[in-house]
């Protein structure tokens, strides 16, 4: 099974043209972060995360819910080669948050995409701080997107990707772009989804972008990012918590058994 392209398209609201150009890749890697939120409610309930075309169409386009990293972006993928792009997988390390000197597994996922001649480094899926455009994989220089400038800087045969944020550059995490296969990307989804230390197994995170702020949620503690300067935020209870991920990351909570009592256990861990 392939994923539905209409059914794609209506979820995200995006009735524009269907060819393999610059201009359509740029308006679907814009509009994907604002609709389908990252989030990791099925590993925070121990639920297991399939990344088969089958499971990601059941999920992230008819059943409502968002997804990380080798969801989004393994769901992008099946978008653009059914328009006709040519995409390759690879994988990264997480650099952000991440103390200098320790070295993260390749547990983040992201596509190298060609576009009008030109190769682009494509990710839909890094939570908070995704970028919103398609960065140009030759350029050096600062790349402007609807949100934060970005860059990819050289180092030891890896490109680091960059986010100016609050007027500092901010290293993101680094690739060395090598073709990941399905293999890849199942080994990082469990790390991720089952590892008994995963980040993602032990608290709750959820992103969804907007045109003038970024939403961002850690356990219990609410961020607004807004681009012309400031962060709001704030502690939620657990009905607030449920609220949040319905109203504001726009996700479908039927059927999430135990989320209830997961979020209770988080705004009182977090209050």
């Amino acid at each position: 099974m392939s994923i539905d392209l209409d059914g794609y398209f209506k979820r995200i609201g995006y009735d524009g043209p269907r060819q393999p150009t610059l201009a359509v890749l740029r308006e679907l890697h814009r509009i994907q972060p604002q609709v389908i939120a990252f989030e990791n409610l099925d590993p925070l309930l121990k639920r297991p995360v399939k990344l088969d075309a089958a499971a990601l169409d059941a999920k992230l386009v008819k059943g409502g819910r968002g997804g990380y990293c080798f969801e989004q972006n393994l769901l992008f993928g099946h978008v653009l080669r059914a328009l006709g792009f040519k995409v390759q997988e690879a994988t990264a390390r997480v650099r952000w948050s991440v103390p200098p000197g320790v070295h993260t597994p390749r547990v983040h996922a992201l596509l190298i995409v060609e576009a009008e001649g030109e190769s682009y480094l494509v990710d839909v899926g890094f939570g908070g701080n995704v970028a919103t455009s398609p960065l140009m994989l030759k350029s050096r220089d600062e790349q402007a997107t609807p949100h934060e400038p970005f860059r990819l800087v050289e180092e030891d045969h890896r490109l680091v990707v960059e986010a100016k944020i609050a007027g500092e550059w901010t290293s993101l995490y680094a690739t060395d772009l090598a073709e990941s296969i399905p293999a890849d990307f199942e080994m990082g989804n469990w790390f991720t989804s089952a590892h008994p230390e995963s980040i993602f197994v032990n608290g709750l995170l959820a992103a969804r972008a907007e045109p003038d702020r970024r939403y961002a949620l850690f356990n219990n503690g609410l961020s607004t990012h807004k681009l012309n300067g400031g962060t709001e935020k704030r502690k939620l209870d657990a009905r607030e918590l449920r609220d949040a991920l319905g109203d504001l990351f726009k996700i479908r909570l039927k059927g999430l058994d135990g989320l209830d009592a997961a979020l209770g256990r988080l705004a009182a861990n977090g209050s």
